[in-house]
């Protein structure tokens, strides 16, 4: 891999800062809230011993962000990419939360656009793992031109298995969901 899986990104509604401990406080202060998890596989990550196992994945992974809505210029949730496979050239993007104030606001397919539109400059394929029963983020994915390919079991870092739905993105087939 010969490029950062975790840059400071920025566009017009969102500032993805690379995750720093530091970021604990505010960012479980979003997630605290029951109903943040209440589609996930894990509805317990609102506790906060869970959730710091989440961080902890977050953290190791490399890969993770702390997303900062530039209209309020509040911490608005995490996001990350993980598990760069160079045998063909994918990365997963995931474990993505926001606060619901941020929900249906357009911020979520802002950052996912910024997101894939700078993976996309090096690897040739983006995967989504999405909770089987998590339909708001089936949709999302769906929305921005991804796939569903598969479903299979997921263990999430330091919990257990759960079954979800896998989606792809394909980097020849972006700019024309981009467009």
């Amino acid at each position: 891999m010969n490029f950062s899986i975790q840059p400071q990104l920025e566009n017009e509604r969102a500032i993805l800062y690379p995750l720093q401990q530091n970021d604990f406080e505010a960012l479980y202060e979003v997630a605290s809230d029951p109903l943040v998890w209440e589609q996930h596989p894990n509805k317990t990550r609102w506790q906060r011993p869970v959730f710091e196992t989440y961080f902890d994945g977050a953290m190791k992974s490399g890969g993770a962000f702390r997303i900062v809505d530039k209209a309020t210029g509040k911490t608005a949730g995490s996001s990350r990419f993980y598990d760069y496979n160079p045998e063909d050239n994918s990365i997963l993007i995931g474990y993505t939360f926001y606060s619901r104030e941020c929900w249906g606001t357009g911020l979520n397919p802002s950052v996912k656009d910024l997101m894939l539109s700078y993976i996309f400059q090096y690897a040739d394929k983006v995967i989504f793992h999405v909770g089987a029963v998590n339909t708001r983020s089936q949709i999302a994915v769906t929305r921005l031109g991804a796939r569903k390919v598969k479903e299979e079991e997921v263990a999430y870092f330091g919990e257990p298995s759960r079954l979800n739905c896998i989606y792809e993105i394909n980097k020849a087939d972006w700019p024309a969901q981009h467009a």
